[in-house]
């Protein structure tokens, strides 16, 4: 990479997208990919069937959405279970199921945890998240990501299972660029300061649960 070389807002989502892809193909034993196109969106939105959110914050603000399919949650619910060594009659019917919800809440929350690790080897600054929330929805929920930025962005990419069922992942955040002013490594000191970040907002978290909790209350979700 060379010094003038720029990180942009999309570069960060190909980073999200490559995050998801790693982590649910080597879930799920079976191959996820994503469109080569990505879709200038006005709004990040919840929708039917399963819908997930997860707010980051820290060397940037920003917002992730997963929208699945009935069809590409019980596809990757299914496969991942099934890779785990789980019997066929355990597994659950149908994606209205809490574990439904909780496999690809842990998914989710792996996803995240790849994609903030990158940021930090390959952008030297981190993030943090809050405990990401699947559940079964009805409804299309609007959700917006708090930022004093006058331009923020959003994006949707369609991702497909190996059974060529649909999700689509949506991403919001201030409009951003990193500049690369040297060469660098990985090194001790950030590989601590990631640690007590993690440590941090592990502690974090049950506040943090107590908040969406109240706000999935409001919402009458």
């Amino acid at each position: 990479m060379s010094k003038s070389k720029v990180i942009s807002t999309d570069d960060i989502l190909a980073t999200l997208c490559h995050s998801v892809t790693e982590v649910l193909s080597s879930a799920s034993g079976n191959s996820i990919g994503y469109s080569a196109m990505v879709q200038k969106i006005s709004r990040t939105c919840m929708r039917p069937d399963i819908g997930c959110f997860v707010l980051f914050d820290g060397g940037f603000t920003g917002l992730v959405v997963t929208n699945f399919s009935a069809q590409a949650a019980m596809e990757i619910y299914g496969d991942y279970l099934r890779n785990m060594g789980m019997p066929e009659g355990e597994l659950a019917q149908s994606h209205l199921s809490d574990d439904v919800a909780n496999v690809l809440g842990e998914l989710m929350n792996q996803i995240v945890g790849d994609f903030t690790k990158k940021v930090r080897e390959q952008l030297h600054t981190s993030i943090s998240q809050n405990q990401p929330k699947m559940m079964a929805i009805n409804k299309q929920v609007q959700i917006s990501v708090d930022t004093t930025s006058d331009r923020p962005q959003a994006r949707r990419v369609t991702f497909t299972t190996q059974g060529q069922h649909i999700f689509y992942l949506e991403m919001a955040m201030e409009k951003t660029e990193f500049f690369k002013l040297r060469d660098f490594d990985i090194n001790e000191d950030l590989d601590k300061s990631a640690t007590n970040t993690r440590e941090k907002a592990k502690q974090a978290q049950e506040v943090e649960q107590d908040i969406d909790d109240d706000f999935m209350e409001n919402l009458g979700l």
